[in-house]
């Protein structure tokens, strides 16, 4: 039986429906423990490897959906995205420029 270690999370905003992950150890198994404002904890797998201060998905976000971060829409999802995967530019058309395009 795998020993799961659990990874620390933080939903800011109520509309949000990604959190950050605050740990350097988020691995692809691990439990991540998510905090919103007023102190509940919801529990997610990570289906991914999720590098620090990067996103995870705290609930599916199906194709088109938009991404709330801090309460801002941030994008839109361009797949559907499963409950503890990881939300980046592989999944998100971002409504800021993403740096690596000209």
């Amino acid at each position: 039986m795998k020993c799961l270690t659990s990874v620390i999370g933080l939903k800011v905003n109520q509309k949000d429906n990604v959190a950050v992950v605050f740990d350097e150890k988020a691995k692809k198994g691990d439990t991540l423990d998510i905090k919103d404002q007023k102190g509940d904890i919801k529990v997610v797998e990570l289906l991914a490897d999720i590098p620090y201060g990067h996103k995870v998905a705290m609930n599916l976000i199906k194709e088109g959906t938009p991404i709330y971060k801090y309460g801002e829409e941030i994008g839109v999802a361009t797949i559907d995205i499963e409950i503890g995967d990881h939300v980046h530019i592989h999944n998100l058309d971002s409504q800021r420029s993403r740096g690596d395009k000209k």
